[in-house]
């Protein structure tokens, strides 16, 4: 059987307890999105932390299973938090920090970090660049590897881990969306790429995934976000499909229309195997071995 590792998992969200926009739908069910998750293949899921706050709740989540993981980090779109009235952005910085080296064995990467340009609404490009500099320190002091966010402003991306790129073991770009010279740009600094549902929407996109090497990829789901939908130009390539049904009729067992799952995984693998033309069995074990090496060195030696 496959085995595959979703390096961006949002357990966290809310829609795993039932709740869509602040409103209660049906009854937590994240054992249920566990179990389809397990039997799917998933050997390990790295749950994403977002900020000192959802951090701190991902570590939680991974220390209830052996073979869940998290990151520690602030979005871009949230590092605005490192200067809220009630802490400094040293006391932040430092928190972060210490959450990570206190639980080692649980925390394999700093993030979810880097630059959200498509809504700076929620956090101003200049904040965000100066926390994400911030948040390079926590990488070159823990020695992890860093999780990746970018949207819309990979040029300053790929500016600043330049400057910086001594200091980090390694990192992943996730959610990858962008073009063939920044991917290239990307994988000229040593980084993976992580592809999911939002990475395989337009044409456009299904040629620059199909250009990445096998040796350089990861897959994720970034669920609950970021299925493959009908209308994306990767849909074509799915062949593994599920039952669902919309939230207001949830039943144990079924998984929720439109809110995807690490089991979906499956799917991503299936998109990139057709456009690369790669056998299935042999991508997998090359995206499993990626993964292991970047976030698990220590049981791939």
């Amino acid at each position: 059987m496959k085995r595959f590792i979703d390096i961006g998992a949002n357990l966290t969200d809310e829609m795993y307890q039932g709740i869509y926009h602040g409103s209660k739908k049906h009854e937590a069910d994240l054992s249920h999105v566990l179990k389809r998750a397990w039997e799917a293949g998933l050997s390990k899921m790295i749950i994403t932390g977002t900020s000192l706050s959802d951090s701190k709740a991902a570590l939680e989540l991974a220390k209830t299973n052996e073979n869940l993981y998290c990151t520690v980090g602030c979005h871009p779109t949230r590092c605005g938090e490192f200067e809220k009235e009630d802490t400094s952005p040293e006391t932040y910085l430092e928190e972060l920090l210490q959450l990570t080296l206190d639980n080692r064995g649980k925390v394999v990467a700093i993030g979810e970090c880097g630059l959200d340009y498509d809504r700076t609404q929620f956090c101003a490009p200049e904040i965000q660049r100066k926390y994400f500099e911030k948040q390079i320190s926590l990488a070159e002091v823990t020695g992890l590897p860093m999780f990746l966010h970018c949207r819309n402003a990979a040029a300053d991306l790929v500016q600043i881990l330049t400057a910086h790129r001594e200091k980090i073991s390694g990192g992943v770009v996730h959610s990858f969306d962008g073009t063939q010279e920044e991917a290239q740009q990307i994988l000229d600094l040593d980084l993976f790429i992580g592809l999911n549902g939002c990475s395989l929407k337009t044409e456009d996109n299904l040629a620059v995934a199909a250009s990445i090497p096998p040796q350089r990829l990861m897959i994720e789901t970034d669920c609950p976000w970021c299925e493959i939908r009908p209308t994306h130009a990767g849909y074509k390539h799915v062949t593994t499909t599920y039952q669902t049904k919309k939230k207001e009729k949830w039943e144990g067992g079924v998984m929720v229309k439109s809110r995807n799952e690490p089991n979906c995984i499956v799917q991503v693998l299936e998109v990139i195997a057709a456009i690369k033309k790669e056998d299935h069995d042999k991508l997998a074990e090359q995206l499993y071995n990626n993964t292991m090496k970047l976030f698990f060195p220590s049981e791939t030696e």
